[in-house]
């Protein structure tokens, strides 16, 4: 089990969204760089980053400060936010991405993801951002009528690293994470699922601990970290027990 903690980048600073809502965002440091050698001396063994402007604008917004964090980092880091092209995904895994996550154009053009897989084996994870249980996309700013099960079935046999399912309802409000619907969707496919959105408290890390979430690869923690709801150094000791 995997606890990756999230930098949201947003105009070069890292903070975390109400909601999904660029217009409810604290900002918690505006030096990425920093916050990352942070994250690293905490003892992380892995870096979630999303160009959450890329995610609205289609295109790579914050790269300078990902470039920046991945000169620093010894990590693997996994990006998200605004890729949209196959040439895009190559440029970023040459700069040292260890993963890529698709989101937007899982649905809009899964056979680029299916492409990436076979391009660039075992470093393509798809993202599926859930409002209501329907797939959002465009940085949330549009709902879909598929539901995320469905689209994450449409990848099974297609080479996919991981699926983050991000139930956008509780993202950025500590209402805890929503266990029942990411593991209905673990349980649907046998991609290895990452569980964000909520994660509140440490009551949350123990519910991880528990058997019937052993099928997932970990789960991701923004506000709770930032704002110390959870002990970082227990969570870590407790997830790299699980075995």
């Amino acid at each position: 089990m995997i606890l990756f903690p999230a930098i949201d980048l947003k105009d070069g600073q890292c903070v975390r969204l109400k909601l999904g809502d660029m217009a409810q965002a604290t900002v918690y440091n505006s030096d990425p760089v920093a916050q990352v050698m942070a994250f690293e001396a905490q003892g992380f063994k892995w870096l979630h980053l999303v160009d959450l402007n890329g995610a609205f604008s289609g295109r790579s917004v914050n790269g300078a400060a990902v470039e920046a964090i991945l000169k620093v980092t010894r990590l693997p880091v996994q990006l998200g936010g605004g890729i949209r092209s196959l040439q895009q995904i190559e440029t970023w895994l040459a700069k040292g991405i260890a993963r890529i996550i698709l989101g937007t154009v899982a649905l809009r053009d899964p056979g680029l993801v299916r492409e990436a897989c076979r391009a660039f084996p075992g470093h393509v994870a798809v993202g599926i951002d859930a409002r209501g249980g329907l797939v959002a996309v465009e940085g949330w700013a549009e709902t879909s009528e598929l539901t995320a099960v469905d689209l994450a079935r449409q990848f099974v046999d297609a080479g996919v690293s991981a699926i983050v399912f991000t139930d956008i309802d509780r993202d950025g409000v500590l209402k805890g994470l929503n266990i029942d619907s990411t593991l209905t969707l673990a349980r649907s496919v046998p991609i290895p699922v990452i569980a964000s959105g909520g994660l509140a408290c440490m009551q949350d890390i123990h519910r991880l601990l528990e058997p019937d979430c052993r099928i997932l690869e970990g789960a991701i923690s923004g506000r709770a970290i930032y704002d110390g709801r959870i002990d970082v150094a227990e969570a870590l000791r407790l997830f790299a027990e699980m075995r």
